[in-house]
């Protein structure tokens, strides 16, 4: 029977290679029955376009995917180099989702050529390739962890642990370094109070008076650090603080492609697909999925974030808007905008000079 490990590498493997493959079929098929609509119902036409495809995807998997997968398990030193981008999502954006798009931008300058609108692409072809690309991601970043059990390498039920006490360690204040038989404003003070054998660090006053405030000659000094165990929390509703950090992966997935998958469907809406405008529609759509290459954890993908999406994705969003309507929600471009804003403000402004007064708010 195979290991865990084993069956997890045929199961990420297995799902990417059919990432991979599906998209691109897809998209040519429908592609291939839209030529043979504009040939009057040509057999030929159609199946010379599946020939291609399949040709493309067995070409594309023999000398790329299977030598780059081989390279990857083996763990050769210039690919375990590499920490900064994921060679594996680069490959998926160039052998899939480039030619996909690539097909549809060809599909509505065929048809507008030749006077048509017979298929414009809309919902599974492009559904499929953008669910392909966020399982692709997701899979690169769950891949370290385990499918069963507990999670080692992602935070698992985090909380915020309140303080915990590590370290004691007595520290001298003002009074104990005052003479020992003398107080402030040179007032005599008697001998600590002892309970249970140890001092409590409270000094009786012998006169009584109650107009001075007792003073201590050491305090100690508590240290605090975060357990590094999760607080639990019991009860008919603890199962409302559970979290798990795998699934807050897919989360975050879609989450991050929200913005692409908002673009392409613009470019799926007919005034927009039948017109010159799908080309830089598609065209950004795609340098936006360039960030998948960006590790998640690496500092430039903030600016890729800005330049490869949120900056261009502005321009056009506006463009679009004045030209055909509102054809995208209006809250896109004000994202946009504001995330461009907040980046340059505080990665830049923020370290001029007149931005670091203290003066200012």
């Amino acid at each position: 029977m195979p290991s865990g490990k084993v069956v997890k590498l045929i199961l990420y493997e297995g799902l990417q290679f059919t990432a991979l493959v599906v998209p691109v079929l897809v998209i040519m098929e429908r592609f291939a029955s839209l030529i043979r609509d504009m040939k009057g119902q040509d057999l030929t036409a159609y199946w010379l376009v599946v020939a291609v495809s399949i040709a493309y995807m067995t070409s594309v998997t023999l000398l790329v995917w299977v030598p780059l997968k081989y390279v990857i398990m083996k763990g050769r030193r210039f690919i375990t180099n590499i920490s900064q981008w994921r060679p594996t999502a680069l490959a998926y954006l160039i052998l899939c989702t480039f030619p996909c798009f690539a097909i549809l931008i060809v599909s509505s300058k065929v048809q507008v050529d030749g006077g048509h609108r017979l298929d414009h692409f809309t919902e599974l072809p492009v559904s499929l390739v953008l669910f392909s690309l966020i399982c692709v991601d997701v899979i690169e970043r769950i891949r370290p962890c385990r499918l069963m059990g507990q999670s080692d390498d992602l935070d698992v039920d985090i909380t915020a642990p309140g303080p915990i006490l590590t370290h004691l360690e007595p520290v001298t204040t003002v009074s104990g370094q005052l003479h020992p038989h003398e107080g402030q404003n040179g007032l005599t003070h008697g001998q600590p109070e002892t309970r249970n054998g140890s001092a409590t660090g409270r000094w009786q006053d012998p006169t009584g008076s109650p107009g001075r405030s007792t003073l201590s000659t050491r305090t100690p000094a508590y240290l605090y650090s975060s357990s590094s165990r999760p607080r639990s929390h019991s009860g008919h509703l603890g199962f409302l603080w559970r979290k798990d950090g795998r699934s807050e992966v897919f989360v975050d997935s879609f989450m991050f492609w929200l913005d692409t998958v908002e673009m392409v469907r613009v470019g799926g809406e007919p005034s927009v697909f039948y017109s010159a405008w799908v080309f830089p529609v598609y065209i950004l759509a795609f340098m936006s999925t360039l960030r998948m290459a960006v590790t998640p954890q690496n500092s430039l993908l903030s600016f890729a974030g800005v330049a490869l999406q949120d900056f261009p994705f502005f321009i056009i969003r506006v463009a679009l808007i004045a030209v055909f309507g509102y054809v995208t929600p209006v809250l896109y471009p004000l994202k946009n905008v504001l995330v461009t804003l907040t980046y340059i403000y505080f990665t830049f402004l923020t370290k001029l000079k007149i931005f670091r007064s203290h003066s200012m708010f």
